[in-house]
């Protein structure tokens, strides 16, 4: 088992801790603080909330996850050292001291600095290359950019490990290419901080004013676009020429005070924390995390359906853990075709809930038609096929709902084919949780050429691998309630 150890156990160790042990790591944690234990276990319970949503697949057997007395028991055998102790320059230079005295040379020890650049980090440290930075954004559990910032110091060799190591555990590693303070996104926020706090205190708005104007205007564009491809599409056709032309005068413009910073009198801090207090005080801190994390789940979701911007990155971890997990996607894979074939295997997201907490019934029908989807590709027509013209279209559906399914519980669809000869593909798929029925669904499905929108005969290809599976399936017994009308008693 691969051993990652965090340094830490703030806010960002415990999200550190999250992202490597739901994606099956085991994780040991050093963090003199008595409530440490607590902390992350909090953290955890938002992430076990959230995370698997981002999931089309079933994430990986959670890791085992162990607190431990000194850094020497912590860091040994571990590949990943996650140092997020509080940003104080000998601090850190302390930590690592001592954990290069017992970790393994070949071990990534990365810091979560926001501030610090890797250079600083590295002065007095007995092995100075293996040092990075590793920056991560909060909730490190949902949010997948990581900047990776190291010097001439590291060989390449360990920095392509790093990002390698990241990119496996489903995060977006950003190579800075040369340190600065801050690192590049932390540059941004401050710079829009600093404009936040003029605003506030010249009276110009107040900071759910300030929130809604993000919100509800760029901060949605830049969640998909960024900055540079936004300015590029306000250019319109002429593209970001047009728009450098049109708009670069007005930086000259006395827009901004982004050179000067109010002074942090009392009044100001009073004046700050009233109106944020007076915008979200009636929700605690655990809830107001809650709502992020849904939010944030739900539109990494919408982005995962367009294979955009952070949605992409989630694709190609989902892949990957399908892969390792022995989903089968081409009849070569299937072990044992006289069984039915696991076709889906997922944890149910929080867009999938309805009015009474439990999946809606337009889920269950999504959830199967993923499942045909993953038999289709199985058997032939995947997306190399589908361009040649040929593909199956659902004729018939039938679902019976027979128990309640909930959030972040493990579906998993197993599917036969009852029957499938020229045309037609009679489909029926089962949905567990455990040992639990939730559904089953039956489908007749016919395959179409897509010039003529018509009924078609299957390809020679399709049609030997769905004679294999019906028929090494034909011994099973007859699924109970294939062939159900609506409303039949049982």
């Amino acid at each position: 088992m691969t051993i990652a150890a965090i340094i830490g156990g703030g806010v960002i160790g415990g999200g550190w801790a999250a992202r490597f042990l739901l994606n099956g790591w085991d994780v040991r944690v050093f963090d003199p603080d008595p409530d440490a234990a607590r902390k992350i276990g909090e953290v955890l319970d938002n992430a076990r909330r959230s995370m698997p949503g981002l999931s089309d697949t079933a994430l990986p057997a959670e890791g085992r996850l162990s607190f431990h007395t000194t850094m020497s028991e912590t860091v040994s055998g571990a590949v990943w050292i996650q140092e997020s102790v509080p940003e104080r320059l000998e601090l850190k230079r302390k930590v690592y001291q001592t954990l290069q005295e017992h970790c393994d040379p070949g071990a990534v020890l990365a810091s979560s600095t926001s501030g610090f650049k890797p250079s600083e980090l590295q002065g007095c440290a007995t092995r100075p290359g293996q040092i990075v930075v590793a920056h991560p954004f909060n909730p490190v559990y949902l949010m997948p950019l990581v900047e990776v910032v190291p010097t001439e110091k590291n060989p390449p060799e360990m920095v392509v490990q790093a990002k390698e190591l990241l990119t496996s555990v489903g995060m977006y590693p950003l190579h800075v290419r040369k340190e600065i303070d801050a690192h590049i996104a932390d540059r941004f926020l401050e710079a829009v901080w600093r404009e936040a706090l003029w605003l506030v205190k010249d009276g110009v708005a107040t900071t759910e004013e300030i929130d809604e104007s993000i919100r509800m205007g760029f901060g949605i564009r830049w969640a998909q676009m960024g900055l540079f491809d936004t300015y590029r599409v306000a250019g319109g056709e002429a593209g970001m020429k047009h728009f450098m032309a049109q708009f670069g005068p007005a930086l000259e413009w006395p827009w901004t005070k982004l050179m000067d910073v109010p002074e942090f009198t009392d009044e100001l801090v009073d004046l700050i924390a009233g109106q944020s207090d007076a915008q979200s005080g009636h929700m605690s801190i655990r809830e107001m995390e809650r709502i992020r994390d849904d939010n944030l789940v739900s539109m990494m979701r919408a982005l995962k359906a367009r294979d955009w911007a952070s949605g992409a990155v989630l694709n190609k971890h989902d892949a990957k853990i399908s892969e390792e997990a022995g989903m089968v996607r081409r009849t070569d894979q299937i072990v044992d075709p006289s069984l039915p074939i696991v076709t889906v295997r997922r944890a149910v997201p929080v867009d999938w809930l309805d009015y009474n907490g439990h999946m809606t019934e337009s889920r269950y029908l999504q959830a199967f038609a993923d499942a045909t989807d993953r038999l289709m590709e199985i058997v032939g027509c995947d997306q190399a096929y589908i361009a040649t013209g040929g593909s199956f279209f659902t004729a018939e559906t039938h679902i019976r709902h027979i128990d309640e399914t909930h959030l972040g519980s493990v579906i998993e669809i197993s599917t036969r084919v009852l029957m499938a000869e020229g045309k037609k593909m009679h489909v029926w798929h089962e949905m567990f949780a455990g040992e639990t029925l939730l559904a089953t669904g039956e489908h007749i499905l016919i395959h179409v050429s897509l010039e003529t929108r018509r009924p078609a005969p299957f390809s020679p290809e399709i049609a030997k691998n769905l004679e294999m599976i019906s028929a090494a399936q034909s011994g099973l017994a007859a699924p109970d309630g294939a062939g159900r009308y609506v409303g039949q008693p049982r």
